[in-house]
């Protein structure tokens, strides 16, 4: 890897966060403090020209990589067309034919239609919206540590509190939280498969304690958390979650934000539970970093919503629709559903090897290579190990490697590197990330 500084973050860096901090409010948060210059691949190079192995992919936005070749030919094609008409006041073919490929694409044989916004919070508003609509029932149901977005309504069905509620409330009613499984932190005595019946059972109880069936019109689920940190449930209980939708007249949607299109090893990540969700909402990964988000479900769901009732003046940007459709083709094209689940064995592989090197590592988890590593001070206790996460992930980003991480109690890393990225980029990026944890282990 180049290194043009001796210390990171470099002197152009350095004033630019102060520019930054000057200009801009706290609030929006940044893992680094090294400021992007360029970014192709799976690597990253600052203003300073030192380049980084990305393992963060903009939190999971850069599946196919930075600055897709294919990707750019297509926004420099629209540009040369049309910028901006609105899709409601004078629509165009790239959007239609995203929808057309959307529905072929998403789980479930039925007739689909899609709905197309700018971000994931906005999704999920418009999937609750079209559910509301649909079953005329206003309550909607998530799950702890579950993550949907930072808006009003988002951030209701979102768990963790800090950051991204506290001190925001009231939030929106007619919204609930379920427990979902965490079978690394539930009792030891039990199995799977017991722990999911105790949580489908809660589900039941609750039509009995706090709302009637006739009251929750959704259901909204990750099929991997995401900030949660990469928790997975099972089939068994994914499955059964669907089963009580469907004896009750409440839509059953999936959150595929983070693990859609070849994050998780599949396309979508609800291919591994074989079901077909009545909605699931879309963004990140779905446009390489344009704007985009889309809402796909059952054609007789997504039209409840008269004319006029959905959308949004920047919803579904050509340019956008025009990166998205070139996004499905590199898929397909460079066989990437095949590459992601080669890459998610290979790094699964990589951290068992590491958990059974250093014993602070208590679990390695994931989906494909949708992958987490949970720190612990004991592994008999359990007790979450909070602090070194935030110190393995400044090292590894002051020695040229971005990663992230999660998790209630912040003691999660997690990794989402483009799912294309060649191997060698991918040992460096292990090798760096072994550094950072013999530095802060040498003493225990």
């Amino acid at each position: 890897m180049k290194q043009e500084t001796s210390k990171i973050p470099g002197t152009k860096s350095m004033s630019l966060h102060e520019r930054r901090n000057k200009a801009v409010p706290r609030g929006p948060y940044h893992v680094t403090e090294v400021y992007v210059n360029k970014a192709e691949g799976a690597t990253v190079t600052d203003v300073d020209g030192n380049d980084y192995i990305d393992f963060a992919g903009g939190i999971g936005v850069q599946n196919i990589g930075h600055s897709h070749p294919k990707v750019i030919a297509a926004i420099n094609e629209q540009s040369s067309k049309f910028i901006h008409t609105c899709f409601h006041v004078a629509p165009y073919e790239d959007y239609v034919e995203l929808a057309e490929r959307l529905n072929d694409l998403t789980p479930g044989s039925f007739e689909k239609k899609t709905l197309f916004l700018n971000s994931g919070a906005e999704a999920v508003e418009n999937a609750i919206k079209i559910a509301r609509k649909f079953t005329g029932k206003p309550g909607v149901i998530s799950f702890n540590r579950g993550y949907h977005g930072r808006t009003l309504l988002t951030m209701s069905l979102t768990s963790k509190v800090k950051p991204f509620k506290y001190g925001f409330g009231p939030f929106a009613n007619s919204t609930y939280k379920l427990p979902y499984p965490y079978y690394y932190r539930s009792e030891s005595n039990l199995d799977t498969r017991e722990i999911d019946d105790i949580m489908l059972d809660r589900f039941k109880d609750f039509f009995l304690s706090e709302a009637s069936v006739d009251e929750i019109g959704a259901v909204i689920m990750e099929p991997v958390q995401g900030e949660g940190g990469f928790i997975l449930p099972s089939k068994y209980f994914v499955r059964g979650i669907k089963k009580i939708c469907e004896e009750n007249n409440i839509l059953f949607i999936a959150d595929e934000i983070q693990t859609g299109f070849c994050r998780t090893g599949k396309l979508f990540a609800m291919e591994h539970f074989d079901i077909a969700p009545d909605l699931i909402t879309m963004s990140k990964s779905l446009a390489a970093g344009m704007p985009l988000s889309a809402v796909t479900g059952r054609a007789e769901i997504m039209d409840a919503p008269e004319a006029g009732q959905l959308g949004g003046t920047l919803g579904g940007s050509p340019f956008s629709c025009a990166a998205a459709l070139a996004v499905l083709d590199v898929i397909e094209e460079e066989r990437l559903v095949s590459k992601s689940e080669e890459l998610g064995e290979k790094m699964q592989t990589k951290f068992i090897q590491m958990k059974e090197k250093y014993k602070v590592i208590g679990e390695v988890r994931g989906l494909g290579p949708m992958c987490a590593m949970e720190l612990v001070k004991d592994r008999q206790t359990k007790e979450p190990e909070s602090e070194l996460p935030g110190k393995i992930v400044k090292y590894c980003w002051q020695h040229g490697l971005f990663i992230l991480s999660a998790g209630i109690y912040g003691n999660v890393l997690r990794f989402l590197p483009p799912v294309n990225i060649d191997n060698e980029l991918l040992e460096k990026g292990f090798s760096i990330l072994e550094e950072a944890f013999e530095i802060y282990l040498k003493d225990r």
